[in-house]
């Protein structure tokens, strides 16, 4: 009898693990998906490479660091004062007919930028070529409102695409940084922004080219502008407050690794945050806990962030990279959950726009948080630089309890 309930938990087991393989099995069993998915995997890599490329780059043929990070924090702000407005373009007019000239004008940007180094042009042409870039489009939004649009009424479903979306996020966000310094290290230090740029454009060629997924146009929108819709102010606001999180902690990461001497490791560790983050997402998509609050996953944030602040106080790099692993698993459930939310919220014909707008406020989040790290790291401690990312994270769990951002109210028709 015992040896039979074992092998009946084990039986069990080995079908559950199976159920949570088939949830994305019967994603991309549906017509379009791999082949869209591909070409969506093959553009937003670049996200990732392009500004480490342009760093090394500038860095390397002017020797400023500050001008290299302040021309990719111009970019940086261009993309954020573009996104909403070029998302708007794409609810109206439909994904094919906007973010292809978007994504050619932006790869013209980082091919200009590449030009102007290699020729030595002044200083601001660096800055007007790579605003040129801000033109990409929200290549993440386009995906999910693909999702959004094939799994309009099936909300299982939808969970589990938006826990790979997020997946494939940290994914791209890991492996661009390696990839981009194996390139400019071993080529030559344009060869990141060239290879990034040559991705960008491939992978949204095959992307555009899945015509049968593309959510129609909505060409006069009835609904609200997603600022105006129920619900979406406060989750902005929570947003932001998460950016913050993750800017700081980057800075944070990277000070401290200089600190203790190995700088060429914070790359490595900042990974393993990455990586943390991206299991956790395929796990919680796959499983999909019932009944998950936003506030719970900022909550487990605020707890979980509080780690690297602990290991940090041991000096020991190691446990720093441990406790960053550990804090990564908060990052996709909490981004997962929001933006469900995003998508019950936002008008259906403005979904790309109101998508954008939370990209737009996790950018400004990210570069406060650099900012605000930054400095704690350089007049306080690196290690007390790690108190920024807490304070962050609950200031972001504070407003999503005050503003209510929980409740999801019926989604537009």
């Amino acid at each position: 009898m015992p040896q039979k309930t074992t092998q009946d938990a084990q039986d069990s087991a080995i079908g559950g693990e199976r159920r949570h393989l088939g949830a994305y099995g019967r994603l991309f069993r549906l017509p379009g998906t791999r082949a869209f998915t591909a070409g969506n995997l093959l553009a937003r890599l670049p996200m990732g490479m392009f500004s480490v490329s342009a760093v090394v780059m500038i860095a390397g043929s002017r020797g400023s660091y500050a001008l290299a990070g302040a021309v990719t924090a111009t970019g940086l702000a261009a993309t954020a004062l573009a996104g909403p407005w070029l998302a708007r373009l794409v609810d109206r007019h439909g994904q094919a007919r906007v973010a292809l000239p978007a994504t050619v004008l932006s790869v013209l940007g980082s091919l200009a930028l590449l030009l102007c180094v290699r020729c030595d042009a002044p200083d601001w042409t660096l800055f007007a070529a790579y605003a040129g870039t801000a033109a990409t489009p929200n290549i993440g939004g386009l995906s999910r409102a693909r999702w959004a649009h094939l799994l309009r009424d099936e909300p299982a479903a939808l969970h589990g695409a938006n826990a790979f979306e997020q997946a494939a996020d940290e994914l791209c966000f890991m492996l661009g940084p390696v990839l981009a310094s194996f390139l400019t290290g071993t080529f030559f230090p344009e060869a990141g922004t060239l290879t990034g740029a040559v991705l960008l454009l491939a992978g949204m060629l095959l992307f555009l080219a899945q015509r049968a997924t593309e959510p129609p146009p909505a060409r006069r929108a009835t609904g609200p502008s997603p600022l105006r819709s129920p619900g979406i102010p406060p989750l902005l606001a929570c947003f932001t407050a998460t950016g913050a999180v993750f800017g700081s902690m980057e800075v944070g990461t990277i000070a401290y690794a200089d600190a203790q001497g190995h700088r060429a490791a914070a790359g490595a560790v900042l990974a393993l945050q990455a990586a943390g983050s991206c299991a956790a997402g395929l796990v919680y998509g796959a499983r999909r806990p019932a009944r998950v609050r936003f506030s719970w996953c900022l909550a487990a944030m605020a707890g979980l962030v509080t780690l690297p602040w602990l290991a940090a106080a041991t000096r020991s790099l190691p446990a720093l990279a441990g406790a960053l692993l550990v804090a990564g698993m908060a990052t996709a459930p909490t981004m997962v959950t929001a933006m469900t939310l995003v998508q019950r919220r936002t008008p259906a014909e403005r979904l790309n726009e109101g998508m954008s707008l939370m990209v737009t406020g996790l950018l400004t989040g990210i570069a406060c948080g650099s900012a605000t790290g930054g400095w704690a790291a350089e007049h306080l401690s690196p290690t007390t630089a790690y108190a920024v990312p807490v304070a962050a994270a609950v200031l972001a769990l504070a407003l999503a309890s005050l503003t209510r951002a929980d409740p999801v109210p019926r989604r537009r028709p």
